[in-house]
């Protein structure tokens, strides 16, 4: 099987410049050009060593060529790029005043212009950051994600997800306007942009509640214990795969695992598995599935009352802190019944929409 190599690429980027019809290429720098070459080398190594079946994972399908009306983005390594003050100066480009977001922690080894679909403009830059050590107040922490409460913390705190329903509407409307329009228009370009500025919207609102929410909980606690959820196979249900997909679970899971490495924290994931709402917290009995409308239930054993998702989060912690939870004793006396109905009063407490 044939591949491509970064040798033959740049030849032919250099014989290329050299005719009529790719003379334009000689207007923009050569290292964003070099760096783009670079990573296509890489995307077809990834193709196919998935095809050779040497790589591991998710599909990997054959690289594409970029759109325009899709973000983009040009790689500057440190021959292409200087900061002076508070401008950057970039090769064949000139000077650019961005709004700095923070301070840069140390010399940067390269940057990136991005450009999103909504024709905003960013800088990426890349740097070495050292560790830092914040002492944490607690051992441990599980969490439980959810929709309407993103997360319930086994600690009894709860942080409730933004609002994403007004922005999502608006998108739907400007979608079934976007498809009666004629390609290539300017009021279809016009629509675009706007679905596109909503996008960002959510987008920004998300991140940026989600990098607080990682944030504080990777500053307040030592280890933190999350559940691997199957998300691609919850998405699959109708009524409630708009819903999941906007709330980035997969998001604050990666946040949450790069900042552990950061501060030094422990970051721990425990199987899909584990019956986290189906046992008791307290005594371990094992009560069986629940409905999802059922928001609270007794423990028949010990007869505590537990909030379902709290009482999840309180197994995922022990879990994922080596405590079993299901003993020997319970396995005996309990089984995994069906799961339980509305009208099951003995084994539910409190009924709420989810």
């Amino acid at each position: 099987m044939w591949q491509i190599s970064w040798n033959t690429l740049s030849k032919s980027l250099t014989i290329s410049k050299k005719t009529e019809e790719r003379a334009w290429l000689n207007d923009v720098s050569s290292v964003p050009l070099q760096q783009s070459l670079k990573q296509l080398e890489v995307a077809y190594k990834n193709y196919f060593d998935f095809l050779k079946g040497k790589r591991k994972g998710k599909k990997v399908g054959q690289p594409k060529f970029k759109k325009k009306t899709n973000s983009q983005s040009a790689t500057f390594a440190k021959t292409g790029f200087s900061i002076k003050g508070e401008s950057v100066y970039l090769a064949k480009i000139g000077n650019v005043s961005p709004i700095w977001s923070r301070e840069l922690p140390s010399e940067p080894s390269s940057v990136t212009v991005l450009k999103d679909c909504a024709n905003r403009y960013f800088l990426s830059f890349v740097v070495e950051v050292k560790p830092v050590q914040i002492d944490a107040k607690n051992p441990s922490v599980g969490i439980d994600l959810g929709i309407k409460t993103f997360a319930v913390m086994s600690n009894g705190e709860k942080a409730k997800s933004p609002d994403y329903k007004v922005l999502d509407r608006k998108i739907r409307k400007l979608q079934k306007k976007l498809a009666r329009q004629s390609k290539d228009s300017k009021r279809r370009n016009r629509t675009r942009i706007q679905i596109a500025k909503l996008h960002n919207q959510i987008a920004d609102t998300r991140k940026d509640f989600l990098h607080k929410l990682s944030t504080q909980i990777i500053s307040e606690n030592q280890t933190i214990v999350l559940e691997d959820l199957n998300v691609s196979g919850m998405v699959k249900n109708r009524k409630l795969a708009r819903a999941i997909s906007l709330q980035g679970w997969r998001e604050f899971r990666t946040l949450c695992e790069a900042k552990s490495e950061k501060f030094g924290r422990d970051f721990r994931v425990i199987s899909r598995w584990e019956p986290t709402s189906q046992i008791c917290s307290d005594c371990g009995f094992k009560w069986g599935r629940l409905d999802l409308k059922i928001r609270s239930v007794q423990c028949l054993n010990c007869g505590t009352e537990h909030e379902r998702d709290e009482n999840a989060a309180k197994n995922i912690n022990k879990v994922g802190i080596g405590h079993c939870h299901d003993s020997k004793r319970t396995q005996r006396q309990s089984k995994t019944t069906s799961v339980a109905s509305v009208s099951e009063v003995s084994r539910i407490t409190a009924l709420l929409g989810r």
